[in-house]
This record gives C-alpha cells, structure tokens and sequence, in this order.
C-alpha cells in the first residue's frame, strides 16, 4: 500500500478530522472520551505512518467525524507526523490538531497518583546511576520521570507548534470535557478569539498567546459584600466599571487586539488565545474577559474561559 499516495479526486471530502496529542498525564484519554461522547468516531493510538490510509478508508465509508489520538509511544513516525498534517490540509482536509500540556510538576504528581510508568522511562532510566537506600530510589524515581517528561516536550515540539494548545494543569477532568466540547464548536475556517481568566498563584496557562497582568486593578476582594461574588456579578461588574483605570486597561487591551486582529488572520490563524490574569481569578480577569468576549463578539468567533470558575460544581 503506497502511504504517500493522495486522496482521488472522486473520493468523498471528510467533514473534520480531530487529531488529539500530547505529554503523556496531561488528559488526552479524557479528551478521546469527550469526543466520543459528541459522536466522533475515535482511534486511540493510531501510528502516525496510517493516518493517511485511515481517513482514505473513512472517505470510503462515510462522512461521520473521526478523531485520532497520537502520542509519543508512536516516537519513531512522530517527525513525519508534522508534514504529513500539513499535506493533509492542502488537499482540502479540514485537520484540526489539539495538543494538551501540563506543568511538569503536575504530570509528576498525577504519574505518582496513579502509579502508571511514563512511556519514555525506561529510556531516561538507562542514563541513571544505581540508588541504594529508599529516599535515593524515590529522588532518582522523580529525576527520571522528569527526565522522560522533557525529553517528550522535545520530541513533541513541532507537533505543538502546529496545533491548539489546552494547558490541563489546573483543569479538572469535567472542565477539560467541556472545554474541548466548546473548542470544537468554533466556526471552521476563521479565527477563534479565546478569552480566558485565570489566577497567578495558580499560574500562568500555558496555552495562552497573550497575557495580561490585571492585579494593579482595583480589587473588589477587598470589598465585603463582593468577596463572595465574581465579575460575572452585576455588582461586582458595577464596582468596576466604576473605576477609570479599569476602563482605561480594558480600552488598551481591546485596542492591542484590534490593531493586530488582522495579522493574525491573515497568518491563518486558527485559535488566539487572550490570558487575563488577577490574583485569585475570580473577579477582575473575569470582569475583563467577559467585557472583551463582548466586545470582539462582532469581530471574530469568540470563546470564553474562566479556569477557576469553570466546572467547580461539578
């Protein structure tokens, strides 16, 4: 079978095609059964060289929505991966790629939960010294474990660079499921604007393009009767229009956008992702982000995020 071979031209165009990768820890099983639970057809660890000849298959078949997991278990087809999802595309291939990333110390802590092996640890373990005692068995445990996350983050670099990056660290598995739900909702073909609030002592998103530090604003936390409230809040969002420097951060912010909007659309941009962030993610960044999201509602497909909000309740 010729791998390389195209799609004929009498074949029926596949309506999308979602391609899931990422570190391993960081959700991308959760991320699958989201797809699947929408009606995507899914393909848990499909090696990268059959991708071409999988969605050959499904044109053959019918026009139902697929979504493939790729990780880095598929190391050795991993730098063909890239060229491959960039042919795709110019063919008419609507591949929409989504990386989830966590912070290191998050993937240490959920790979010591579970107690499952990372995938690359044997190859990082073949560079370790020998460890006697136990608290040398557990530090040199966690330098190989940290070693074989970093060595994947290489490994995966350019795939990251190519796609939609969903930064799990702080997101509970109910949140990832419906982030990815209302990421896949975007309108095919232009530019999704992501508005996101987040708190600083939880850290910075790492999917995020852009961040603003909001915590010169003034705090509505400070204020008894609009602690327990948030910018969602009629009226916290009162307090804070209310105050000229909030208006005067919000007006900078949304003229940064509109000035280079457009260069980013023309770089045939997918997702833009705007990070605000205030101290505890609660009041200011979530006041802003639903202000902008407003704002730029007219200007491009937008989605609104609130990591320390979102799916608390749940």
């Amino acid at each position: 079978m010729n791998v390389a071979a195209g799609p004929t031209p009498d074949a029926p165009v596949i309506r999308e095609v979602v391609l899931v990768t990422g570190i391993s820890g960081s959700g991308k099983s959760v991320a699958l059964h989201a797809l699947e639970d929408a009606g995507f057809f899914c393909v848990d660890n499909l090696p990268p060289e059959l991708l071409r000849d999988f969605i050959r298959l499904e044109h053959g078949r019918s026009s139902r929505r697929i979504a493939v997991a790729v990780d880095v278990r598929s190391a050795g087809s991993l730098p063909h991966l890239v060229p491959m999802i960039e042919q795709l595309r110019s063919e008419g291939v609507a591949v929409t790629s989504v990386f989830l990333d966590a912070a290191t110390d998050a993937l240490v802590r959920r790979f010591s939960e579970t107690r499952r092996p990372h995938p690359l640890s044997e190859a990082s373990a073949s560079h370790a010294q020998v460890a006697h005692s136990k608290g040398d068995r557990l530090a040199e445990g966690r330098r190989v474990l940290v070693d074989a996350i970093e060595l994947e983050r290489q490994l995966l670099a350019e795939l990251r660079d190519l796609s939609t990056v969903i930064d799990t660290s702080e997101l509970r598995p109910a949140q990832l499921r419906a982030w990815i739900a209302q990421l896949l909702g975007g309108a095919a073909g232009r530019l999704t604007l992501v508005f996101e609030s987040f708190a600083f002592k939880h850290g910075v998103p790492l999917d995020a393009d852009f961040v603003f530090d909001v915590r010169v604003l003034p705090n509505p936390h400070y204020i008894r009767e609009l602690r327990p409230q948030t910018g969602r809040d009629a009226d916290v969002a009162a307090y804070l229009e209310a105050q000229p420097d909030v208006a005067e951060m919000l007006a900078q912010i949304e003229a940064f956008l509109l000035r280079w909007l457009p260069a980013f659309e023309e770089d045939q941009r997918s997702y833009l992702t705007v990070a605000i962030g205030c101290t505890g993610g609660r009041h200011r960044s979530v006041y802003l982000v639903e202000k902008l999201a407003g704002r730029f509602s007219d200007q491009a497909a937008t989605l609104v995020r609130h990591r320390e909000l979102d799916g608390r309740d749940e």
